[in-house]
């Protein structure tokens, strides 16, 4: 068929998507997806992430597995690889939609748009790629129960996280699937849409994160990184977390490897932004250490400046290695990972950076986006959480998740196989329970084999 039979073809209605989304309840039950039996050859999870080690800063894995032992949910954070080995084997309805391969409650946050408003959404792409739906539902309503738990709450709370996630889910696939494509396109969670929904208890909260998220600008990196070194204002190091480097991984001089860097990044961007970004000059880079399971991958802090020193930019170069939803779906034409994570980005965020884009160094891909941009999030921190509030913050990812996946897939056959029930949120709080208690378990192993030797920890 050519690009304008395309154009031409009838398409089905949302009835008849919605009535296939149902039909497809026949191929997989709802209830089907509480069942979570590992298989007795389960592969070592403590393998798996050696083997992750591989292709990582030998320096800095030490740190990756500092961070992950910090709590039963920061490990899980770091263990996508691990999750969709279990996900991988149990049965899907084969909807595809773009993934975002690493969804868990701190994957969520405000970030500013290119009309410099306020949005919620999902915030780290480095696994986004086409893939079954279900494996971000499942991966975010175990994280609802593995981090209720990790702050103190009891099964029934952190059951309610969970369904509540996936009710979300559905209920907003719904509302999602009776919109024009236009109209979904430019759809976003507003920081008032925010405050709408939370609990009362919470407003106080959200109108504090909001705030500082408004004031997280290059003004305030520029406060916190850099100082003046001989005359020079530079990224202020602080090793092995932030460190100034003269030569790259693969020995070649810092200012020759930006050179061929930017020759293949700026093409990826359009052509007025390109135009924006050179009228800045690069004072200063710096390797910086980001997130927990990217840990070790490398990733590079360009600071630029423009008018003079108060109008600072941070670029952050980050390393984007394949998917770890790769092996387990259908392949992928593309030249670089990096576009692959942009192009997920800008498809699925809806108001992505205006400097993403991506580019090439030594054989090594990278996506670029801007450190600090009024981003903000929830801490998942125990003596500052507010527990009672867990259900409704779930309920707040499950819509963004829900958003996400209707502007990549077929919201009107994922609403139809969903349904209206309460089906499917019972069936994912149990499986999410269940794999709670399997993360707790890996996580005891990790546990072990820093007590072992097996793995070196880096001192925090």
């Amino acid at each position: 068929m050519n690009a304008l039979d395309r154009f031409l073809a009838e398409r089905p209605t949302v009835g008849d998507r919605l009535a296939a989304g149902k039909a497809l309840r026949q191929k997989v039950l709802r209830r089907d997806y509480a069942c979570f039996q590992p298989p007795d050859n389960r592969e070592d999870p403590i393998a798996i992430l050696e083997a992750q080690a591989q292709t990582r800063l030998p320096q800095l894995v030490p740190v990756r597995y500092a961070r992950m032992l910090t709590s039963p949910f920061a490990f899980l954070r770091g263990a996508a690889a691990i999750m969709i080995r279990d996900l991988a084997p149990m049965p899907t309805t084969g909807s595809q939609v773009q993934a975002c391969g690493d969804m868990h409650l701190a994957n969520f946050g405000v970030f500013a748009s290119a009309e410099r408003n306020l949005i919620f959404g999902i915030n780290d792409f480095d696994e986004t790629y086409p893939a079954p739906w279900e494996w971000d539902l499942q991966r975010l309503a175990a994280s609802a129960v593995v981090a209720g738990r990790f702050l103190g709450g009891d099964r029934a709370l952190c059951e309610a996280a969970a369904r509540s996630a996936v009710r979300s889910y559905r209920q907003y696939l719904r509302q999602y699937a009776q919109m024009g494509y236009l109209e979904l396109w430019y759809a976003r969670i507003a920081d008032t849409d925010l405050l709408k929904v939370l609990p009362a208890e919470w407003q106080k909260r959200a109108k504090i994160i909001l705030d500082k998220a408004r004031q997280r600008t290059h003004l305030q990196v520029l406060d916190k990184m850099t100082d003046l070194i001989d005359d020079r204002q530079l990224i202020v190091e602080d090793r092995p977390l932030i460190v100034r480097e003269q030569m790259t991984s693969t020995g070649r001089p810092i200012a020759e490897a930006l050179e061929l860097f930017l020759q293949d990044y700026l093409p990826s961007m359009n052509a007025e932004r390109r135009f924006l970004l050179s009228r800045y000059r690069i004072l200063d880079v710096a390797r910086k250490v980001v997130g927990v399971g990217s840990v070790g991958t490398r990733c590079w802090v360009i600071y630029l400046q423009g008018r003079d020193v108060g109008d600072p930019l941070f670029l952050q170069v980050k390393e984007a290695q394949p998917s770890v939803l790769e092996p387990y779906a259908a392949p992928l034409a593309i030249d670089n990972q990096g576009q692959r994570v942009v192009t997920g980005q800008r498809l699925i965020q809806g108001a992505p950076d205006i400097f993403l884009g991506w580019g090439e160094q030594d054989g090594i891909h990278y996506y670029v986006r801007q450190l600090r941009d009024m981003k903000g999030g929830i801490e998942f921190d125990p003596t500052k959480f507010r527990l009672g509030g867990l259900p409704e913050y779930c309920g707040l990812c499950g819509w963004a998740l829900a958003l996400a996946h209707a502007k990549s897939g077929d919201a009107a056959m994922l609403a139809g196989y969903v349904g209206k029930s309460e089906e499917l949120d019972e069936a994912l709080a149990k499986f999410a329970r269940a794999y709670a208690d399997r993360t707790e378990r890996d996580y005891d192993l990790l546990v072990a084999a820093a007590r072992q030797g097996r793995i070196q920890v880096a001192s925090q």
